[in-house]
């Protein structure tokens, strides 16, 4: 018999995570703090629960994803948290974006109660999610990745166990270095392309699967020059995972000058109110210093 899942965070990338898991077959329970956001799960065949606390004491396996480190805390170990009531035995998988010391003190205080823990941050954007297509970057006990890979394959396509606890997390700002330098580089390019009067729809047309191409090119060099700014993943949320950077670079002593230029133009962009805005929306700091719009005629 598969193990009940709950999922705890119904947010942009929850949400399309839990119909996967649905859609696989799986007996989901759901806690999202605004309640109204779990019923098109409950109509989907979902059972919706009142706190994580009362989640965890039906589930097996806790899925979290949710925005940032004290929020993880707060539904993991606060006041009507998981740890609360969590069984012995079950496991926890957070998939949010958190530090990776919090992680591992999070790690220690469940196994205190025999509950188990991977830290599970995903990558793909809102895209990935909806499309079961995530890559997962997994740590924790080898045993417990291979208990949560029919969950973990539900809901994404590249599934590697990189390590102990924390592990993944720091694999999980590894990409996020990698993904606002390809930002940078990409608001960079067609800002160029822009200046310079070129075609820029046969611009992308020639480099994207080259050499030069990457997923962030692919998927949001399109919605640059369309002006379209809907979020895959939204600048507050790309801040708070550079600050993590900056803060895990600095404790290991890693020279990172294009993260902190990048978190310090999205710094621009939120003091304009751009906040909720997708990051790709970075070539409007770009924007801002030339007063040119790219795509604009």
């Amino acid at each position: 018999m598969s193990e009940r899942i709950g999922f705890v965070g119904l947010g942009i990338m929850g949400r399309g995570m839990t119909h996967n898991l649905l859609k696989a077959g799986f007996d989901v329970c759901v806690w999202n703090r605004t309640a109204s956001r779990m019923d098109e799960f409950v109509v989907a065949g979902a059972t919706a629960t009142k706190t994580p606390a009362e989640l965890a004491a039906q589930c097996d396996i806790i899925i979290t994803c949710v925005s940032d480190t004290p929020d993880v805390e707060a539904v993991i170990l606060g006041t009507d948290g998981i740890i609360k009531c969590a069984k012995p035995g079950s496991l926890v998988i957070d998939t949010s974006t958190i530090s990776p010391q919090t992680t591992r003190t999070i790690a220690a205080q469940l196994a205190e109660h025999d509950v188990h823990m991977l830290d599970a941050p995903i990558s793909g954007g809102s895209e990935g999610a909806e499309k079961g297509t995530l890559s997962i970057m997994v740590g924790g006990q080898a045993a417990q990745v291979e208990r949560a890979m029919p969950v973990f394959q539900a809901m994404g396509k590249t599934i590697t166990h990189v390590g102990d606890h924390g592990a993944g997390q720091t694999v999980k700002l590894v990409n996020q270095i990698l993904v606002v330098g390809n930002t940078l580089a990409m608001s960079e390019a067609l800002m160029f392309a822009q200046l310079s009067g070129i075609d820029l729809e046969k611009t992308l047309s020639a480099v994207v699967g080259g050499a030069a191409g990457s997923w962030m090119l692919s998927n949001r060099g399109p919605q640059i020059l369309a002006r379209d700014w809907r979020p895959g993943f939204t600048i507050d949320l790309q801040q708070k995972d550079l600050r993590l950077v900056l803060d895990a670079a600095d404790d290991v002593g890693a020279p990172v000058p294009a993260t902190s230029l990048v978190f310090q133009l999205y710094r621009t962009l939120q003091a304009r109110g751009l906040e909720s805005e997708g990051n790709h929306a970075l070539i409007k700091a770009l924007e801002h210093l030339t007063g040119v719009e790219v795509g604009s005629k």
